[in-house]
C-alpha cells in the first residue's frame, strides 16, 4: 500500500497560474511517452509514485497519448486506482483533444461532438469524475473558434473540468480563445506551447508576450526537446536512442557535428552552473518566473529524480544568458 513521503511539498517551488488561484509545480510529467502496454506497469507506478513524492503534482495527458492512443490514459487510471487515489484532491490532472483518436469525421480536430465525445471517453478510460484542466490541443482551421470555445466551456459548466486551456495556438488565436472564454465565463487558464533553448518560437513570434499581457499561464512541453538537451547525444547518435529509431519527433538527420558541438559547448555552461545538460534546459525555460511549469517525461524514477534537481538553481546571471545564446545563435 502506498503511502505519499509526508515531506512532499518540502522543497518543489509551485507557481501561481496566470492570474488564477491555481498553483502548478514548476516541474510536471506529461505521459506523452513511457505509458503504455510497452511498458511494465511497475515501472510506470513507481515512476508517478516517485514524481508525487518529490512534490510533481500535475499529470499531464492527452486523448491520443500511448501508443496506441488512449492507452496512457488507461495506464494512468490503474495507476490512479492503485496508488493515487486517496490523494485526488492534491493532484492536478490533464487531458486534451484535438489530434486523430478514431476514424470518421467525428474523431479529431475542435468540433463541439468530438471535443466533448473525447472527454467523456477520456473520463471513463481514467476512471475519474472530472479533470483538472482539459485543453483543445490544437486549433482546427475549419471549425469557427466560438464552437471549440464553447465546448470547453461546456466541459466547465458539466462538472467535467475545472480550467480550460489551449495548446499549440499561435499569439492571434490565443487572444481571441481568451475574448470567447472571457465572453462565456469561463476564464483562459493557460497555454501549452512547445519552448525550449533550442526552439524560440513563442518569444520569437509573440506567443509569451500575449500570455503576459493576457495574464494566462504557460507550461511548456518538450524543454529537452525530444531529448537532444540531454547528455545522450554528447559524442553522437546511441543505438539506443530515439533519433536512432524510427521515431517521427525525432531523427538522425537532426544530429549533426554542428548541433553536437552545440550541445558540448551547452553541457559545459551547466557544469560551471552544478548542473547537468537537462537541468540547464530546465532551469532556463523557467528561468525569472515567465514560463509557469515545465513538462518533462520519465522512462524511470532516477530520470523523474534529475528533473526535479534542476529547481535548486533557477537563477541566471546575465554573463550565463549571453553564453547560452552565443551557443546557440552564433
Amino acid at each position: 500500500m502506498y503511502t505519499a513521503h509526508p515531506d512532499r511539498y518540502a522543497d518543489m517551488p509551485y507557481r501561481r497560474t496566470g492570474r488564477s488561484g491555481l498553483k502548478l509545480p514548476a516541474l510536471s510529467l506529461g505521459l506523452w511517452h513511457n505509458f503504455g502496454p510497452d511498458r511494465p506497469a511497475e515501472t510506470q507506478r513507481a515512476i508517478l509514485r516517485r514524481a508525487f513524492d518529490l512534490g510533481v503534482t500535475h499529470f499531464d495527458l492527452a486523448n491520443n497519448y500511448g501508443p496506441p492512443p488512449g492507452a496512457a490514459e488507461s495506464a494512468f487510471g490503474d495507476a490512479l486506482k492503485a496508488d493515487l487515489a486517496p490523494y485526488r484532491d492534491e493532484l492536478i490532472i490533464s487531458t486534451k483533444a484535438g489530434y486523430l483518436m478514431w476514424p470518421g469525421p467525428y474523431g479529431e480536430w475542435g468540433s463541439r461532438k468530438y471535443l466533448l465525445s473525447s472527454l467523456d471517453q477520456s473520463l471513463s478510460r481514467m476512471g475519474l469524475d472530472y479533470v483538472d484542466i482539459f485543453y483543445s490541443h490544437r486549433p482546427d482551421p475549419e471549425t469557427p473558434l466560438e464552437e471549440t470555445m464553447g465546448a470547453l466551456h461546456s466541459a466547465v459548466q458539466q462538472g467535467k473540468a475545472l480550467y480550460v486551456g489551449v495548446s499549440n495556438y499561435s499569439a492571434e488565436q490565443t487572444r481571441e480563445a481568451a475574448r470567447i472564454l472571457g465572453e462565456l465565463g469561463t476564464p483562459l487558464l493557460i497555454h501549452q506551447p512547445r519552448y525550449s533553448m533550442l526552439d524560440r518560437r513563442p518569444e520569437d513570434e509573440g506567443v509569451l508576450d500575449a500570455l503576459d499581457e493576457l495574464q494566462v499561464g504557460s507550461i511548456v512541453y518538450s524543454p529537452l526537446e525530444q531529448g537532444l538537451l540531454t547528455g545522450r547525444y554528447l559524442d553522437g547518435i546511441p543505438e539506443d536512442s530515439r533519433a536512432a529509431s524510427d521515431s517521427p519527433f525525432l531523427n538522425s538527420d537532426a544530429v549533426t557535428e554542428d548541433l553536437v558541438a552545440r550541445l558540448r559547448a551547452l553541457n559545459e555552461i551547466a557544469a560551471s552552473r552544478g548542473q547537468t545538460l537537462a537541468q540547464l534546459a530546465l532551469a532556463w525555460v523557467l528561468r525569472g518566473g515567465r514560463v509557469t511549469s515545465a513538462l518533462v517525461g520519465a522512462s524511470s524514477a532516477r530520470q523523474i529524480e534529475d528533473s526535479v534537481a534542476a529547481t535548486r538553481n533557477l537563477d541566471f546571471d546575465a554573463e550565463e544568458l549571453a553564453r547560452i545564446d552565443a551557443v546557440i545563435k552564433g
